[in-house]
């Protein structure tokens, strides 16, 4: 997808009414801006989400696609670490019924089949638009603690390489970056590239009020958008 169609995502959310992108919106957009995203397709069905996960390959997840169900963790719409077939068609089965049961009146869209990424350090990259100072960039040690830890440095924009790699460097989790015990250094420059990718969103973007990538799986060779949050004004 171009960049200049990425607006049209946004305006159909905001004609339905809607105030946050669906996962599969969230990723299409970042990936027309360049930012890494895992391969994905959207299911409709068991069929065809065997269909989807045999062409991605494996391992893959599975998540719901619904603007009525916003945890989607919590209404058990989330399977990761699925191998082969037989594990999509029997959890997508089990997915449908336990939705359907939890949340009737839910309409769901469909689910989103994605290719597992690989383990890495789990950062924390963010957008912000601020009503008085405008838009900011953030960036910390991601994953499920961090809103315990917030371990997160900001910036306002317009933000420079140089003001990038301090921002990295600011977090007090700073030795996972460079490698720690004996893992591989992550690759600082992809970080530093998606922060001013995601400046860059946030300066032309008026109508995006929030961005957030959660975790953005870092590795040495590369970063990718596990998971993506973004927030409409």
């Amino acid at each position: 997808m171009a960049k200049d169609n990425t607006y049209k995502i946004i305006r159909g959310a905001l004609k339905e009414g809607r105030k946050s992108l669906l996962e599969h919106e969230a990723k299409e957009f970042l990936n027309a801006w360049g930012i890494p995203v895992p391969k994905n397709v959207i299911a409709p069905d068991a069929e065809l989400a065997v269909a989807g996960a045999n062409k991605i390959g494996y391992p893959v997840a599975i998540k719901v696609v619904s603007k009525d169900i916003l945890h989607k963790t919590e209404a058990g719409g989330v399977r990761l670490g699925l191998k082969n077939e037989h594990e999509v068609k029997d959890v997508f089965n089990e997915m449908m019924f336990e939705i359907s049961d939890h949340y009737p009146s839910a309409k769901i869209e469909g689910f989103l089949i994605e290719r597992m990424a690989d383990k890495g350090v789990e950062v924390i990259v963010g957008g912000i638009r601020d009503p008085h100072f405008g838009p900011a960039v953030m960036f910390g040690i991601g994953g499920i603690m961090v809103e315990l830890i917030k371990d997160v440095s900001f910036r306002l924009m317009p933000v420079t390489k140089g003001e990038c790699l301090e921002m990295i460097k600011e977090i007090k989790a700073y030795p996972l970056i460079t490698g720690y015990r004996g893992s591989k250094p992550v690759n600082t420059d992809a970080i530093i590239d998606c922060l001013i990718k995601v400046g860059k969103i946030m300066d032309e973007t008026d109508e995006i009020k929030e961005i957030e990538i959660n975790p953005l799986i870092a590795t040495s060779q590369g970063v990718i958008a596990v998971d993506v949050r973004i927030i409409l004004t």
